[in-house]
Order: C-alpha cells, then sequence, then structure tokens
C-alpha cells in the first residue's frame, strides 16, 4: 500500500513538472519573440532589449525615396514597429496577392500610429516616384502609413540581400544583375532588428504577422 502511494505521488510530481515546463515555454514564446541575424532565420532569444549585444544584426543606413518624393532613411525605423515587403507595380505573378495581403495589413492598423509598413520595389528604374504615386492611389495605399520605396537599385537589392535576408535561396551565388523576387515579408522592431518573417501570400501567416506586430507594439508603448 505504501508503495503504490508513493508510485502515484512520484508520478502526480512528474506530471505537474512537466506542466509547468510545458506553460513556461509557452509563456515565454506568447510574451518575447525572437531575434534574427542571418539568411538561415535561425531564432535567438533574449530576456530583454538590454541584452541584445551592440555587435547584433541591425538594418544599416540607406537613403530611398516614397511615393511623395520624400528621401526616407533607416530612421525610418525608430519608434515604429515595421512590416516591409519587396515588390514591383508591373508584376503580374506573386506581388498583386502579397499587396493585398498587405493592404488587409494596412486596413487593421489604420488607427495604430505605431505600426507602418515599407515596401521596396525591385524595379526601380521603372517604378519611380510618379509610378509609385500613382500605383498607390489606384491601390488605395494610405500616405500615412504605408510608404512605396524607389531609389538606386544596388541600394535596395543590398538591403534584400544582404539586410533583411529575404530570399529564401541565399545560399546560392548571386550577381548583381540577378532579379530578387520574393512573397516573405519581414517584422522589423523600432531598435532596427529582424524579429519575424512570414509568407505574404498565405492568409495563417498574415494572421500571425498582425498579432506579432501588435505585441512589439505593445511593448513600444509601454517603454
Amino acid at each position: 500500500m505504501n508503495k503504490f502511494i508513493i508510485i502515484l505521488i512520484a508520478v502526480f510530481a512528474v506530471a505537474c513538472n512537466s506542466d509547468k515546463q510545458q506553460g513556461e515555454v509557452e509563456g515565454a514564446l506568447g510574451v518575447e519573440l525572437p531575434y534574427y541575424e542571418e539568411s538561415t532565420f535561425t531564432p535567438r532569444w533574449f530576456a530583454n532589449k538590454e541584452e541584445v549585444p551592440d555587435s547584433f544584426h541591425k538594418i544599416p543606413e540607406f537613403q530611398v525615396y516614397n511615393q511623395l518624393g520624400d528621401t526616407v532613411t533607416a530612421e525610418v525605423f525608430d519608434d515604429k514597429i515595421t512590416i516591409v515587403n519587396f515588390f514591383f507595380s508591373t508584376c503580374p505573378g506573386i506581388c498583386p496577392k502579397m499587396m493585398a495581403n498587405m493592404d488587409m495589413v494596412q486596413e487593421e492598423l489604420s488607427e495604430d500610429k505605431g505600426l507602418q509598413l515599407l515596401s521596396y520595389s525591385v524595379t526601380p528604374d521603372m517604378d519611380g516616384v510618379p509610378e509609385l504615386n500613382a500605383y498607390a492611389k489606384k491601390n488605395g495605399i494610405s500616405n500615412e502609413n504605408w510608404y512605396l520605396l524607389t531609389g538606386e537599385r544596388k541600394v535596395i537589392y543590398e538591403l534584400g540581400r544582404n539586410q533583411f535576408f529575404v530570399e529564401e535561396d541565399m545560399g546560392l551565388q548571386k550577381s548583381p544583375d540577378d532579379f530578387l523576387h520574393t512573397e516573405n515579408i519581414l517584422l522589423i522592431d523600432n531598435e532596427r532588428h529582424i524579429r519575424g518573417i512570414y509568407n505574404g501570400l498565405n492568409k495563417t501567416a498574415i494572421k500571425q504577422l498582425l498579432a506579432d506586430a501588435k505585441l512589439l507594439r505593445d511593448k513600444l508603448i509601454d517603454l
């Protein structure tokens, strides 16, 4: 009888401990988003932003132009949570669906001043300021929280490939002349760190993106 009671107590203790550990993991994942610093998107977790090393990857300085002709630099990320994708205005393939999902994100976040969207054109020679302005008007893109960006091709491709790591085939050698085309959408925090990557064609992924963006925004408000 005593042995039976001891066994029951042991089983109960193991079960409780397992539940606690699972709860701790779920809680951590629900509260903190990972950080990413290279093309494999291996997640790194830190207890708070003070623990992030100074050398950890950040989006570097750049200069491009939005659909209004205004200069946009890396400071656009400061004090905002930013959703980033790459597209081109005449794309007949993945871009229309991805941009439609970005539009859904825009509508969801329209009243939120702490969140913004950036869409870099991968054909900046064809997508100048006038073309992007016309595209924005045609597609109901708000100038308040969604910038369509153009500039030097080498600047945009350097950002896409080597700073945002937006391509899935980063293991392949690419020349500056190789075309950049991807459905991936990135989440960037106010410290210019990459905090998430999502399939821009997948509705479930977009819902997760929205949830993660709001989570980061809430933390920004609490600071």
